[in-house]
């Protein structure tokens, strides 16, 4: 069992394809004596390991159904079902409706629908959808990026927050679900329909008051400093990049206005 602190650590911010040293979209929340692994994206499998043994994942949480946000769904399938983990099954997997058949129709080879259900406890999402898993509360908006996508909310027993955004262009219902929240993890692929630039990040951060802004998912154009820079433009607290590997311990209220770093007190 994990300590009750909230931390977040990310498990990979490449887009659109894996890189070397960089998964896809994925991050470990842990919190409330609980695991989850949020957005499953290409490479976070191997990456989630270093830091968590397979069978103590309390649940999976899915923001859309693209590969870079989901892919690693599919080996964690085999490895729930077929590496003698002794994982308790089905494990708890929030993703948008159709998910379940979604992953079904990549397992299947044959007339037969893989069981998919065996390895999952799927809990289709809605805007609005509220869950508990052990000391935390996640709460989940449909936000806008082209298909069925959500954002989501994380919240402890002792108040602390954060937000992620998935992926999505800026949009109110993700501004309120970043309301007040104490950490803010935000893509930033570029300025292009379904998601945000770095300045448009920033700015979602400052309308939400936040209190730090980390930037993930920057596209490839786009060296991490810059988008930093960029979002800095339009909001003055401590800014970071989800670089793989770092952690970030959710603290309350921990805003410092005016001053931008890309150095937070974090740790690999």
């Amino acid at each position: 069992m994990c300590d009750r602190s909230l931390r977040v650590t990310v498990l990979g911010s490449a887009t659109p394809f894996p890189r070397p040293g960089n998964a896809c979209s994925g991050y470990l929340v842990e919190g409330g004596g609980v695991r989850v692994w949020v957005d499953a994206g290409s490479g976070t499998l191997a990456e989630l390991q270093r830091h968590v043994a397979l069978e103590d994942v309390d649940a999976v949480w899915v923001s859309h159904l693209h590969a870079d946000h989901s892919a690693d769904l599919l080996p964690f399938f085999y490895a729930l079902l077929y590496a003698g983990l002794g994982t308790v099954l089905p494990v708890p997997l929030f993703g948008p409706v159709g998910i379940a058949d979604r992953l079904a129709g990549f397992l299947t080879n044959g007339p037969e629908r893989s069981p998919v259900e065996t390895a999952f406890d799927v809990r289709e999402l809605c805007d609005g959808h509220v869950a508990r898993v052990g000391g935390l509360t996640l709460t989940s908006r449909a936000v806008e990026h082209g298909p069925p996508a959500f954002a989501l909310r994380v919240e402890d027993e002792d108040g602390r927050s954060l937000v992620y955004s998935g992926d999505c262009e800026p949009c109110p219902s993700l501004v309120e679900l970043a309301g007040d929240c104490d950490l803010f993890v935000c893509e930033a692929d570029g300025e292009i329909p379904g998601h945000h630039s770095a300045a448009q990040a920033g700015r979602t951060a400052a309308e939400a008051g936040v209190g730090r802004l980390v930037l993930t998912h920057v596209g490839s154009a786009q060296a991490p400093a810059e988008a930093v820079a960029l979002a800095s433009g339009a909001y003055a607290g401590d800014i970071a990049h989800a670089d793989p590997g770092l952690r970030f311990d959710v603290t309350r209220r921990s805003r410092i206005p005016g001053r931008t770093t890309t150095s937070p007190a974090s740790s690999r």
